[in-house]
């Protein structure tokens, strides 16, 4: 099969991994990950499961998969430890169609000592098309008593 017949095979040829992860988002997905540098990047192939009544990628499905980007950038962050989103704010841009690759990043802006200030963007072909930012609470350690 010719790399143009299967947008999976242009993602492998462009470092991008597919993943196969338990609990909601692997029923989300499937989740693509790529490093960038120090970075991560996360994607979503959008088909007919991801699509809502209009025939256009669902906004739930997008905010799940910045959620996740925030989220997963948030624990690397905090050195693994666990994250929970407390407040995430979206603003959508444009829509979304089956067969578009969706990809997801995300940064700190800032943190505290238990609080991490987050910034994400959701593209496709680098066409912003949902931007958010999040207030992520660091829980500590299983085990360990809170402050």
């Amino acid at each position: 099969m010719h790399l143009d017949d299967d947008p999976r095979l242009r993602l492998e040829a462009d470092q991008w991994k597919q993943r196969e992860l338990p609990g909601f988002i692997g029923h989300a997905g499937p989740l693509w990950t790529r490093r960038e540098g120090d970075a991560w990047a996360y994607g979503l192939l959008a088909d007919a499961r991801h699509l809502n009544p209009a025939g256009v990628v669902h906004g739930g499905a997008l905010v799940t998969l910045l959620d996740h980007a925030i989220s997963s950038v948030a624990w690397e962050a905090a050195s693994r430890a666990p994250c929970v989103t407390l407040q995430l704010d979206t603003h959508f841009l444009a829509a979304v169609r089956g067969g578009d690759f969706v990809q997801a990043r995300a940064t700190v802006s800032h943190r505290t000592s238990g609080l991490m200030f987050m910034a994400g963007e959701v593209s496709v072909d680098r066409r912003p098309v949902l931007r958010g930012q999040a207030i992520m609470k660091v829980l500590p350690p299983a085990g360990a008593r809170a402050a």
